[in-house]
């Protein structure tokens, strides 16, 4: 019941912001759609989800980009965030880092998904995962530091030259 009152409030909020950045309700829109498909994705047992991330194991280069892609990482970051916030359905980390992942495959650009574990403030173990793309964390970053990588999904992208 929580969640949704919350929905409620920032619908409107949500509608607001789209009417407000036309240029970005596409990318809103889509980014809605990529957690709720990241989200379905969850009812599936992992090991069938996994080959759909990218080659385990495996990092992408960690690099700059030349601007134009750099600001396209931070449109996706934003969106992922704004979409999530208004979903109904529960958009913890892992839905996020796969949701902005599949945005970032559509368009070309090479990302790593991190897996990790660690323990919270209580001591009990937690789970976070996390989204780099380039030099530039997308989903995650402030949190991660807490964590130690048990698991990495690289995806490849277009060559993209640098700036």
């Amino acid at each position: 019941m929580k969640r949704s009152l919350s929905t409620i409030r920032l619908a409107p909020r949500a509608l607001r912001l789209i009417a407000s950045r036309p240029d970005q309700a596409a990318l809103l829109a889509e980014a809605w759609l990529a957690l709720a498909w990241s989200r379905l994705l969850l009812f599936f047992p992992f090991r069938r989800v996994a080959p759909r991330l990218g080659t385990p194991g495996r990092e992408s280069e960690c690099r700059e980009f030349p601007r134009e892609v750099q600001r396209e990482l931070d449109r996706i970051a934003e969106a992922v965030r704004i979409a999530s916030r208004v979903a109904w359905w529960d958009c913890k980390c892992l839905v996020r880092a796969m949701a902005a992942m599949r945005m970032l495959k559509r368009r070309g650009i090479a990302s790593t998904l991190y897996l990790g574990a660690g323990r919270d403030e209580a001591g009990r173990l937690a789970a976070h995962a996390w989204l780099r793309s380039g030099s530039r964390y997308i989903t995650g970053a402030e949190e991660r530091n807490r964590f130690t990588v048990v698991g990495m999904y690289a995806a490849a992208g277009r060559n993209l030259e640098r700036t």
